[in-house]
């Protein structure tokens, strides 16, 4: 690890701050990430175990850490690609799983449990502690180039602060052991672990600029299906949940991938209450299924981000907004588009809420485009009515930028290698 690869232009991103009144996450005394580090904290990193040790113990020492290049987590001490076969716990036999959880032998009525779903677990927990990292208090993480990857890795950001992670392509972490519920839904579901990015249990100051985050080379549809149901290796994408807080999602991409954003992860959870403050603005979604994003609780201001979806791609639009329990969702000027004609009651979704804040909204079929009131076509749509009172205006955002604009602006501006 050095510093001797790093170009000055490079090293001044290392340096930079949240601009004053850049989403919530420059609330009160905004985010600065690793910015004061002292130059014994500055690293430049090309493989996982030089990460892991930049990062160190998770302590809340000031430090910048540069990507440089691709840095693969599935990989052995040697830096070697490993896959399933290194994780897989002795007694894990997927085709001994699918026999004994098959609907046929064991039903809907219960979740599985057993030595063969203990054997699964332990697999899975063999491969989080290769591809899981913590990221500590005051770091910044930042992509050298237009070329820097993490593949498969999790960052989480668990009770921490001030952290800024930017110009990095994230290809989403595969769950090689998903669990199946026979109790999920109607038909069942496998379920993965690992989210791509997560900000959860407190955590607060977040800033996460200008990074390209998807499935990669490795589609859902290419895992195919097991009990009539999609094969599921991928959770989220960039998750915000457990009363994490002050957090600003700016110019990423994100793309090619089912289950995108969550803010706030359970109904039940009240103490998310007063929390989930998140602002996402200029963001580029493309070919995306849904939670773009799903919320809960929270107050977050989604605006000017451009949504556009190709009916022919791997994956199929189901609802950008989601309206949870309790949500306060606040919607500027957002752009949708298709490339069929569908009903734009489709973009909102309720999940229990109530409300949502919508405003100058533009939604592009393949035949016409118009200006539309999401909230007036969701209810047009749906026996559940939601009303606009959701009891907050944002304050804290630089420039609304008009919404016939944003197409060309977020496709100039959004993912890695464009930071001005």
């Amino acid at each position: 690890m050095s510093m001797s690869s790093v170009s000055a232009t490079s090293a001044n991103l290392g340096r930079e701050v949240l601009e004053p009144k850049d989403g919530w996450a420059a609330y009160g005394e905004g985010t600065t990430g690793g910015a004061k580090a002292d130059s014994r904290y500055v690293f430049t990193v090309s493989n996982k175990e030089e990460l892991i040790h930049a990062l160190g113990s998770g302590d809340s020492t000031p430090k910048i850490i540069y990507i440089k290049g691709t840095i693969d987590f599935n990989v052995d001490e040697q830096n070697n690609p490993i896959g399933p076969e290194f994780y897989a716990d002795p007694s894990y036999d997927f085709t001994a799983y699918l026999r004994a959880y098959s609907p046929q032998v064991w039903g809907h009525d219960k979740e599985v449990s057993g030595p063969i779903e203990d054997a699964r677990a332990r697999s899975q927990k063999n491969q989080k502690q290769q591809i899981v990292v913590n990221i500590g208090s005051n770091t910044s993480i930042i992509g050298l180039g237009n070329d820097a990857k993490i593949i498969g890795g999790s960052f989480i950001m668990s009770g921490v602060e001030n952290i800024i992670i930017r110009n990095i392509q994230f290809e989403a972490p595969r769950d090689f052991f998903p669990q199946w519920d026979p109790t999920d839904g109607e038909f069942g579901e496998w379920n993965s672990e690992y989210d791509n990015v997560t900000v959860t249990n407190g955590t607060k100051h977040v800033w996460i600029d200008h990074d390209t985050f998807s499935d990669g080379d490795h589609h859902d549809k290419d895992f195919g299906k097991y009990f009539g149901r999609t094969y599921q290796q991928h959770d989220g994408l960039l998750d915000v949940t457990n009363g994490a807080n002050y957090v600003t999602i700016s110019y990423n991409v994100l793309q090619d991938h089912d289950k995108t954003s969550l803010i706030g992860s359970s109904d039940s959870k009240t103490s998310d209450e007063g929390h989930l403050k998140v602002t996402i603005h200029d963001n580029y979604y493309k070919n995306l299924t849904q939670r773009l994003p799903r919320v809960r609780y929270g107050q977050v201001h989604v605006y000017n981000n451009y949504y556009e979806f190709n009916s022919h791609s791997d994956y199929e639009f189901d609802y950008a907004l989601g309206v949870g329990v309790k949500s306060k969702i606040y919607a500027e000027n957002n752009y949708f588009n298709f490339d069929e004609d569908i009903d734009p009651g489709k973009i909102i979704k309720d999940w229990k809420g109530t409300s949502i804040y919508e405003a100058g909204s533009f939604v592009k079929g393949k035949s016409s485009g118009n200006e539309v009131d999401l909230v007036e076509a969701h209810n047009r749509s749906s026996s559940v009515q939601l009303d606009e009172n959701v009891g907050w205006k944002p304050t804290l955002y630089t420039k609304i930028q008009p919404t016939q604009s944003v197409p060309a602006l977020v496709k100039a501006k959004a993912g890695t290698g464009k930071i001005d």
